[in-house]
């Protein structure tokens, strides 16, 4: 008993040197950001109006004391109609055409700005058709409102949605779930009788030495999220919490590591002990959010095969972050082909092994969201949505080219004297990684949907 004593006490200090303020990556190739995954919105704060309202030192509101009454009004009713944009209103409901973008010839190479700007908003009038036959699992941002549409109009194509709501945190050894007010039980309730899932992202950011080394505060935080999912009616979560850890060094220590896979194998049988008419499983769901291993070979923090097999058992699926591969100080594409396929067989090693049968448990990740980078010294970006995209397109009228090396197109601009490189996913780059993930029986994990632009669906 005093040895086990000696040993809680030797895995609490080391957990103990990391107090201090966490690192903004850890355990991802550099630099691929996490900012994406995080509860403040990733999108560029635009120079160019992006609502209805402006503040109170532009010109257009100065204009306003000196004009007469009446051009007030009419700048008034402008301004709210979006005409005084330097970009067109985006549409909020997509038009509808017969045929889907396969039909209208849209998925190729050779794509121009043009035939974006006058396509990206029409989406096959079949919604409930599919090209894509595995689960599809679709993150819903507040930050990002387009999505919760996108969502309830697409609902026939999404298996899963979750909607990036909660934070599990610590104050001393006090536990607290936050975001219970973003619940909308109107919105859960019609994705539901549509036949998707709503499965709720929560971040675990309790500090790992309350969680994994106390029974009490574990258990507690496990009741807290069981207890979320029957008090609000959904099928499940989606669980993050491996960066924190590596953040914490938690997955450098051999027997911290088991205690983290240990918290994820409770949560899931917990779970998995609530029955659920739902889910095909009969139960709730429990989905896993992982990094995507790094091509420079694999270190303590990354997740690996035997951490899969781990936890196999006693989770339903692993959202699979390939995306982010580039950033500001190495501009190029988001999720190269290659490094999708490295990351595959580095977690499903080889045809007919245990584990490549768990290939059907990944939700290959898929990115909705572009960036774009300055290519000056110094280096420099940020992330776009779908309307940034377009706002691009229109005012610079880029030419498209494709990266045979990556699958992804791009396209160059300059601006005040400084080259740009944008890199925003086309119906050709996602064709063609909705294809891998099929190849190897995986579903898809898409970041997120409200940063796309509507045609997308209908690659789905």
């Amino acid at each position: 008993m005093g040895q086990r004593k000696k040993k809680a006490h030797l895995v609490a200090a080391s957990l103990c040197r990391f107090v201090g303020p966490v690192p903004a990556t850890a355990g991802e190739m550099p630099p691929r950001r996490r900012d994406r995954r995080s509860h403040r919105d990733p999108s560029p704060s635009p120079s160019r109006p992006s609502g209805p309202r402006a503040s109170p030192s532009s010109p257009r509101l100065r204009l306003a004391f000196i004009v007469p009454p009446l051009l007030l009004l009419v700048l008034t009713v402008l301004h709210f109609t979006g005409l005084l944009s330097r970009s067109p209103p985006y549409p909020q409901t997509p038009g509808k055409t017969p045929l889907s973008v396969y039909d209208r010839g849209l998925v190729k190479r050779q794509v121009s700005a043009g035939e974006i700007l006058a396509e990206h908003a029409r989406v096959s009038e079949n919604q409930s058709r599919h090209h894509f036959p595995n689960p599809v699992l679709a993150y819903v941002t507040p930050w990002n409102s387009k999505g919760y549409d996108m969502a309830k109009l697409f609902s026939t194509k999404l298996t899963h949605v979750s909607p990036v709501w909660y934070d599990l945190k610590s104050d001393g050894n006090k536990l607290s779930l936050e975001g219970q007010h973003n619940y909308d039980a109107g919105w859960v309730s019609e994705l539901q009788n549509n036949g998707s899932l709503v499965v709720p992202r929560v971040v675990l950011e309790a500090f790992p030495g309350v969680v994994l080394l106390k029974k009490k505060s574990r258990d507690k935080t496990i009741e807290l999220i069981v207890s979320e999912c029957r008090d609000k009616g959904y099928d499940g979560v989606v669980l993050e919490s491996w960066s924190r850890w590596a953040a914490y060094g938690v997955l450098d220590d051999p027997e911290l590591r088991q205690l983290a896979l240990q918290f994820v194998k409770q949560l899931g049988e917990a779970l998995h002990s609530i029955s659920s008419k739902s889910s095909t499983r009969n139960h709730l769901e429990l989905i896993y959010v992982i990094p995507a291993p790094r091509m420079e070979g694999p270190n303590n923090q990354d997740f690996g095969p035997e951490d899969l097999l781990e936890l196999a058992d006693s989770v339903d699926g692993f959202s699979l972050m390939t995306y982010d591969f580039s950033g500001p100080q190495n501009p190029g594409p988001s999720a190269p082909l290659k490094w999708i396929q490295y990351s595959l067989t580095t977690l499903l090693p080889a045809k007919g092994s245990a584990s490549q049968g768990h290939s059907h448990m990944i939700f290959l990740g898929i990115n909705f969201y572009g960036n774009d980078f300055l290519l000056s010294k110094g280096g420099g970006g940020s992330s776009i949505t779908g309307r940034d995209f377009i706002h691009l397109l229109e005012k610079y009228k880029p030419s498209l080219q494709w990266d045979d090396k990556s699958s992804e197109h791009f396209f160059i601009y300059s601006d005040k004297g400084v080259r740009h490189a944008v890199f925003y996913p086309t119906l050709l780059s996602l064709s063609v990684r909705l294809d891998e993930a099929q190849d190897w029986g995986a579903g898809l994990s898409i970041w997120e949907i409200g940063q796309g632009l509507d045609y997308f669906f209908d690659v789905l």
